[in-house]
């Protein structure tokens, strides 16, 4: 969204403003657009509920008023992908250069040409309100609703343990169409990637052969090293911003261990006497967080031990995780949603999964499928706990996940899911569902959104007005941990000692609303009483 033409405008139907080159206005006493920012002041409502002695509960609506101020300049983004030379790095790196150039290839099922499909950001829609004249929905692209970054933009780079370069990376991930690696290949050939850490001890011991660029000395000199690549990567290309994204292999579950990790200050002196029990993607963390970068977890490891949220709570540096939802795990917590919000008592959940790309590799030891079992297992946890009808106190579906590597699929994925639940008089439901999808084309959306609602959050600001109505005089940027990452995720991060919503439907929700809220919109209720009640 470029700057309007006048530098605010107060709400007035005749203000110069409407006729700016923003896609939509917001015409109100409450938004405030000038040439720095866009202003809104919003009131969040929501209930309080206090449960008496007799065990009945006493419902009270809360009104709290909040000043937002968004940022409009975006200016020049970075984004820095750990193991850039893998499926998920190299397919992200060609599907950019590919949107950027406007190319079309041939396939055996005829043309194809670049696009964004997949990305929440660039893919969806967001409702705007209801048409003046006809009362239908007008939907922009969510893209359009505060000014993002566009992901052709971007300026890639990262690090991998493979020194591989981007050409011969998209060769061996097999994911790209032979006509479409033809035209990206000389500017990709040029592209490789920074050493990276490498313990072998947090990831499967058939890695071992990429193993080629990796840094050498101690954890605390591997934690300058990532900062200074940091440094260097945004000074060399110019960039106000870098935002640092882990697409690498999977790791082991880390010990959270007292003296270890537990505070911020024990995880920097394990750092400093390289403790066994720090992972390289806690090292990336911790470089990222001493950068004030943003740093996104995309795999399903406690990259975030207590120590890691703390040390980004000192610097208020934005952190989220973990492991990215793509395909069965996207499907199951929309599926398990429906059906509980339908009444229907799920019982058994059983997911199998079998892919032949690294990752599938990778997962082939206990250690590293630990990880990704841990994040697929727990999305129905909250849905489950929010139906106190069907489910009784310390009830819970079974809920199994198997994963199996087959290399002759390659990265196109094949997961088998059955949900079997109980209806009414005790009969019984079981659906089953065959989900194949190509793992990195779902996966690189993903990143693109990640990162630039990552961007987004470090432009908006906010304030509380207290119950006098005095606003609070300085603004404050968000929580260090961003949960509104979440509807990407599998596994999402969120403050301590706050609830987790693994609800597709909520998580969205609240992205969306929280970007209404920044423009002073209301949240969308779909009651649409205006088509339900007589005049």
């Amino acid at each position: 969204m470029a700057p309007h033409a006048n530098d605010s405008y107060n709400g007035s139907a005749t203000d110069p403003a409407l006729a700016g080159t923003e896609l939509f206005t917001v015409r109100s006493p409450n938004v405030l657009y000038t040439a720095e920012a866009i202003k809104s002041t919003y009131t969040y409502r929501t209930t309080k509920v206090a449960k008496t002695a007799n065990g009945k509960y006493i419902a009270e609506p809360v009104e709290t008023i909040y000043d937002f101020k968004t940022e409009r300049k975006v200016g020049k983004v970075g984004l820095m992908l750990v193991g850039w030379g893998g499926n998920n790095g190299s397919t992200i790196t060609a599907g950019i250069i590919a949107n950027r150039d406007g190319l079309t290839w041939e396939t055996r099922e005829g043309k194809r040409g670049a696009n964004y499909y997949g990305s929440v950001i660039m893919g969806s829609t967001i409702k705007l309100g209801s048409d003046a004249e006809t009362g239908k929905d007008v939907n922009i692209p969510v893209h359009d609703i505060l000014p993002m970054v566009h992901p052709n933009d971007l300026i890639l780079g990262g690090w991998d343990i493979s020194g591989m370069n981007l050409a011969d990376a998209m060769d061996r991930a097999a994911v790209l169409e032979p006509d479409l690696k033809r035209q990206i290949k000389d500017q990709m050939r040029s592209m490789v990637p920074l050493p990276s850490v490498y313990y072998p001890d947090f990831i499967a011991a058939n890695q071992e052969d990429r193993a080629d660029n990796v840094l050498k000395g101690s954890k605390a000199e591997h934690v300058e090293k990532i900062r200074n690549d940091i440094r260097t990567f945004k000074a060399n290309n110019s960039l106000d911003k870098v935002i640092v994204l882990w697409t690498a292999n999977t790791e082991r579950y880390a010990d959270i261990r007292t003296g270890v990790n537990d505070t911020a200050e024990n995880l920097l002196k394990s750092i400093d006497t390289s403790h066994d029990e720090v992972s390289p993607s806690t090292i990336f963390a911790v470089a990222c967080i001493k950068e004030c970068v943003p740093f996104i977890n995309g795999s399903p490891q406690n990259t975030f031990v207590p120590g890691c949220i703390e040390l980004a709570e000192s610097h208020k540096s934005f952190i989220g995780g973990d492991d990215f939802k793509s395909g069965q795990t996207k499907m199951k917590s929309a599926l398990v949603d429906f059906l509980i919000n339908a009444g229907i008592k799920l019982t058994s959940i059983a997911s199998y999964n079998h892919l032949g790309n690294n990752d599938g590799k990778n997962l082939n030891e206990h250690k590293t499928f630990r990880s990704k079992e841990i994040s697929k297992s727990n999305v129905v946890d909250d849905m489950v706990e929010a139906n106190n009808v069907l489910y009784k106190e310390g009830e819970h579906p079974d809920h199994t996940v198997v994963i199996k590597y087959m290399p002759a699929v390659g990265d196109s994925k094949r997961a088998l899911d059955e949900y079997h639940g109980e209806i009414f008089m005790g009969g019984h439901q079981t659906i089953s569902m065959s989900n194949i999808c190509e793992d990195s084309l779902l996966a690189s959306p993903l990143i693109i959104d990640l990162c630039l609602m990552t961007e987004l959050m470090t432009r908006i600001s906010w304030k509380a007005h207290s119950s006098s109505g005095v606003a609070s005089k300085d603004y404050k940027g968000f929580h260090s941990v961003l949960s509104i990452l979440s509807y990407m995720l599998k596994a999402p991060l969120t403050p301590p000692g706050t609830p987790v919503v693994n609800s597709l439907a909520k998580q969205r929700a609240a992205m969306s609303n929280i970007f209404r809220a920044c423009v002073g919109l209301a949240p969308e209720s779909d009651m649409t009483l205006e088509h339900k009640l007589f005049a």
